[in-house]
């Protein structure tokens, strides 16, 4: 890199956001440097290992955070170019239009939101073609209208997935092809071809895919944009301060510690006309927050004193089913139900969605039979019951509540205060409702397992993976910290655009939203410099 530190565009953070933000800005010619926590994640067999990426927790990152009674525990954080998109399930989902107006939950109030979702359309559409997203607009009938079809078909069900959307459609239900975002070419049977990048193995939901199959930050945008010769990236580079300038109206510098491990890290600074923080909704909060100055005593982009609240996470089951007959499917992550989003006959509020998880291995069961004691029947070895499981996901919304928020204490050590039990009687019934149906989708009725080793070892503070809305975009420069653009309001050139920004989560993953939003915010920057 050359020894100017001065940018057009600085970019904290690699994951859905920031890396897809450097994407949208690499081809204006404009210098653009990305700074990345973390390094390249290994390519090795363990990234395909059951044992090493849950049980063992080989890519966590090896830091402790305090919850609101100061007990520690270890979150589900990452630092890898690419961020935390490095082991997501690709699960691309577009929030519902109901979505970004005012909900009203059991639980409380869901807050609409300063844009529209025809505002986002066009993004979404875009973030869907980049992301490779396969799917079919138009299966389920609760999505919002799209400007375009999906770029490439719906991942077909293999025979068990088939059968199990046959049997929900017997039952009046509407399950739809989940929308993917994998490099996968497939054949008239579905199977992956010779030529297709992704093998359609069993390894895409929660794993690092070793053959770049799977549609994450690093492969999709930050490998092509480095490919301009006006973006640099920075690894190894943890960003510990932003500092203004005495009018306190502009980041001035963005000051790291570079370098791998204690010894070797160093202090340097950079600048830029225009700062962009993408770290996560937790770290980036926090970054505004150990910025605070004269001008800003509370932190950065604080005025407003929102910044570090309405942390939010998503209210999630993890549920294993036990087929009746076994269950050959190695790629499973294909079917998603929605019938109950919005509400239900029994029920006037919303309850959430289904989707399926990747496929459960022996390895995965035998770390999970601790907490099972007494609900395995003694003739159901280990073997025969990964050979017969059937993952589902549950994902309920969690209300934006501000006293939820992360807060560093005087030895700079990070706090995760929450309510576990914010609006959780909507996924609770939601799981009512698999499991009445259990015996007519051709399962076991009596088995539906809490999947925890997918939810963080059973500690819900802990599985951070959905994180959002601590930086909230808005108009009113009372309640919010950003405006709809995402721009700071307090500051001239600060943008946030992670999950940070969200009002409110919906119940579906937050990944594509996020994308699309770093698009449109990225088609501003890109006008603001020319």
């Amino acid at each position: 890199m050359a020894e100017d530190r001065h940018f057009d565009v600085i970019v904290i953070g690699t994951g859905a956001g920031g890396g897809t933000l450097a994407h949208r800005l690499a081809p204006s010619g404009k210098r653009i440097l990305l700074l990345e926590r973390g390094g390249y994640l290994p390519r090795e067999r363990d990234n395909w290992d059951s044992t090493a990426v849950f049980v063992n927790a080989k890519y966590r990152a090896p830091e402790l955070w305090y919850d609101r009674h100061g007990r520690e525990f270890p979150p589900e954080v990452n630092y890898y170019v690419g961020g935390n998109t490095k082991f997501y399930g690709a699960a691309l989902f577009r929030l519902r239009p109901e979505d970004f107006g005012e909900l009203r939950h059991e639980g409380g109030i869901s807050p609409a939101w300063p844009i529209r979702y025809e505002d986002l359309e066009p993004y979404y559409t875009q973030a869907e073609h980049l992301y490779l997203v396969h799917g079919q607009h138009g299966e389920d009938p609760t999505e919002g209208p799209a400007g375009a079809q999906y770029a490439r078909p719906p991942v077909r069900h293999e025979p068990r997935i088939q059968q199990l959307s046959d049997d929900l459609e017997k039952h009046g239900l509407h399950p739809f092809h989940l929308p993917i975002g994998v490099n996968l070419t497939q054949d008239a049977h579905g199977r992956a071809t010779r030529s297709s990048v992704c093998i359609r193995c069993d390894r895409v939901d929660g794993f690092p895919c070793l053959v770049a199959g799977k549609s994450d930050a690093q492969v999709i945008c930050v490998d092509p944009a480095l490919e301009h010769d006006n973006v640099h990236l920075v690894t190894g580079a943890h960003v510990r301060r932003l500092e203004t300038d005495p009018a306190g109206r502009s980041v001035t510098r963005v000051v790291a510690s570079v370098g791998e491990g204690t010894a070797a890290e160093e202090s340097t600074a950079f600048s830029a006309d225009i700062v962009v923080v993408a770290c996560g909704a937790v770290n980036s909060a926090l970054l505004l927050l150990r910025s605070a100055n004269d001008r800003h005593p509370g932190g950065l982009a604080n005025s407003s004193d929102v910044v570090g609240r309405h942390y939010m996470r998503h209210n999630n089951l993890a549920l294993m089913a036990v087929s009746k007959e076994p269950n050959d499917t190695l790629f499973q992550k294909t079917l998603a139900l929605n019938d109950w989003y919005l509400g239900a006959d029994d029920w006037d509020y919303p309850l959430g969605g289904i989707q399926m998880l990747g496929k459960s291995d022996a390895e995965q069961i035998h770390a999970e039979a601790p907490r099972w004691t007494g609900a395995l029947s003694p003739d159901m070895p280990f073997e025969v019951l990964a050979h017969h499981a059937v993952d589902f996901w549950l994902c309920g919304e969690d209300l934006p509540a501000p006293d939820n928020r992360v807060t560093l204490d005087g030895d700079g050590r990070i706090h995760l205060a929450l309510d576990e039990g914010n609006n959780i009687n909507g996924v609770q019934r939601l799981r009512h409702k698999l499991q009445r149906m259990l015996g007519h989708l051709g399962m076991h009725e009596h088995y539906l397992l809490p999947h925890s080793i997918y939810l963080h070892k059973g500690m819900p503070i802990g599985a951070t993976a959905h994180q959002a809305g601590t930086v909230r975009f808005g108009t009113d420069p009372g309640t919010s910290a950003l405006d709809t653009y995402c721009k700071a309001h307090d500051l001239d050139n600060l943008y946030v655009v992670d999950t940070s920004f969200f009002p409110s989560i919906g119940a579906v993953n937050p990944s594509l939203t996020a994308t699309a939003n770093a698009l449109r915010v990225g088609d501003h920057i890109a006008e603001r410099l020319r």
